[in-house]
């Protein structure tokens, strides 16, 4: 039997009723249905359906008098039978305090110079920050990732870019640095302040950050200076911790859809085993200082938790939780970082170095750490769901 494709655009206020009497009408004719996808966009619906149906039979009349019936605008053309050979390479995501026309523009300049095409667009979330995802097909998966970074300096809000298929969803351990990125503060300043060097351990802390110097011989002369410190400085630098703007927002929501969560800090066990008990976290490794009689003696006990120890961090957790590393995300902000994120199958730099952020597979630059969950695929309404119930929270 001779068929012919349909495909039919429904457009208008969006009420119960509208998919039902639709199908209604194409299940009294012999037809089969290709392909279907539907939006609802502020109170108004866009639902698009592909149908193959017999040569000799005329849907017009009665399409036309279902629009009337149901107050929808419906419109239909006979397209080809064979789908298009492109298929999805790479999504995008767009995210930022606001996200403009100028930057839509730009990625779908930078896309279609690529000979690629935007397939879908969706909304990930509007708090606390603006996240869309885009849905790229094409013909060259490495020339559209690679035009596409090279022109996110030009927009106002940060863009991310992974391959498109399973593995984006399929992330299950999630690692993450501690300073300036868990928490706003670096510790080891804190500390300094207390003991009157501040102003020392904050340039050598940022010169060790930006890869200027070797960080197990900076952070030797750092804590020299913590010498004769009372430990109780510990505490008192525990309490005056600041998390990151949607920090337990995004380790409870990991937690709760069932992601392994892990912290390693190149500054101390004091402070990761806080963070540890207070937000849940599953494993956390760092420094340890070293206490006598009560006082620091400005000396570390044991392996220095460098960028090759960070690394190795990343694969003793994916190995001991039975995760291949192409599941595992990181997230830092220093030279210190680099080698764990270059082990994760996801890097992620976050608020970091321009070293960092030129090495890493993405960067975000808004302050809120649940933003990673946007990058990640994962909706603010997931997000609500998964950790109030439906009672969205920060």
């Amino acid at each position: 039997m001779s068929t012919k494709t349909i495909l039919i655009r429904i457009q208008g206020p969006d009420h119960p009723g509208i998919s039902a009497a639709l199908m209604e009408l194409l299940s009294s004719r012999p037809c089969q249905i290709e392909d279907v996808e539907q939006i609802v966009i502020r109170g108004r619906l866009n639902l698009s359906l592909v149908v193959d149906v017999a040569a000799d039979q005329d849907l017009r009349a009665e399409l036309l008098l279902l629009g009337y019936e149901q107050d929808v605008e419906i419109d239909f053309e006979e397209v080809s039978s064979t789908p298009s050979k492109t298929s999805p390479l790479v999504v995008a995501t767009l995210l930022g305090p606001d996200v403009t026309p100028i930057d839509f523009g730009t990625v779908a300049s930078t896309v279609a110079a690529n000979g690629g095409n935007i397939d879908r667009i969706i909304r990930l979330a509007k708090y606390p920050v603006m996240a869309y995802e885009l849905t790229i097909s094409g013909d060259d998966r490495e020339a559209l990732r690679a035009s596409l970074l090279e022109e996110a300096h030009l927009l106002g809000c940060d863009l991310a870019v992974h391959r498109f298929g399973l593995s984006r969803r399929a992330k299950r351990l999630v690692v993450l640095d501690v300073d300036s990125t868990l928490i706003q503060d670096e510790a080891i300043e804190l500390l300094a302040d207390e003991a009157g060097s501040l102003l020392q351990v904050a340039e050598l802390t940022d010169r060790a950050m930006a890869g200027e110097l070797d960080f197990a011989s900076s952070l030797a002369t750092r804590v020299e200076t913590f010498a004769g410190l009372d430990a109780a400085a510990l505490d008192r630098m525990n309490d005056t911790l600041r998390l990151a703007p949607g920090a337990r927002t995004f380790i409870r929501t990991l937690r709760r859809l069932g992601y392994k969560t892990a912290i390693i800090s190149g500054g101390f066990t004091s402070v990761t085993d806080h963070l540890q008990a207070e937000l849940g976290i599953d494993y956390a490794q760092a420094n340890q200082l070293e206490v006598i009689d009560g006082k620091l003696t400005g000396r570390t006990i044991g392996p220095i938790v460098d960028r090759a120890e960070k690394a190795d961090f990343v694969q003793t957790i994916a190995a001991k939780e039975g995760i291949p590393l192409d599941q595992v995300v990181a997230v830092g902000d220093g030279a210190n970082d680099l080698d764990m994120l270059n082990t994760a199958g996801l890097g992620i730099a976050f608020n970091a170095r321009p070293v960092v952020r030129d090495a890493a597979d993405t960067a975000l630059n808004v302050p809120y750490l649940d933003a990673v969950l946007f990058v990640l695929g994962i909706s603010r309404e997931e997000i609500v769901d998964a950790d109030t119930g439906g009672v969205d929270a920060a």
